[in-house]
């Protein structure tokens, strides 16, 4: 396992812990994070506010690595996420794309099926 594999595989687990500040800490000062159905979010601190607003409403989190593949400083890990919302459960397949560099999260695109995440809790 490279060291980017890792830093990936830690910061996937590192959800199930529901912290923010510790999820922000895994990017770059400029990092980015592009949840596909929106427009990017860049700088920690504003990773930090954007992660902890989709998280108050989590009561838990598991994130399932399905394939984890890496190149270089590009690590791609398709995921399973299982989500609780609530009482509500969402199952939610996706794929992350992350962008390495100096051992930190410079660019993470996640793609998912939003209306998978939204049906689930209607």
């Amino acid at each position: 396992m490279t060291s980017n594999e890792k830093t990936i595989r830690d910061f996937i687990n590192a959800w199930s812990r529901l912290d923010p500040a510790e999820l922000a800490d895994f990017f770059t000062p400029d990092g980015t994070y592009r949840n596909m159905p929106i427009g990017p979010i860049s700088g920690r601190e504003n990773l930090k506010r954007f992660i902890g607003g989709f998280l108050k409403n989590w009561t838990a989190t598991e994130w399932d690595v399905l394939n984890i593949v890496t190149q270089g400083d590009i690590v791609i890990a398709e995921r399973l996420d299982r989500t609780k919302v609530g009482d509500k459960t969402v199952n939610l397949p996706c794929c992350g794309v992350f962008e390495m560099k100096d051992g930190k999260i410079k660019v993470w695109r996640d793609y998912f099926d939003m209306s998978t995440y939204t049906n689930a809790l209607a």
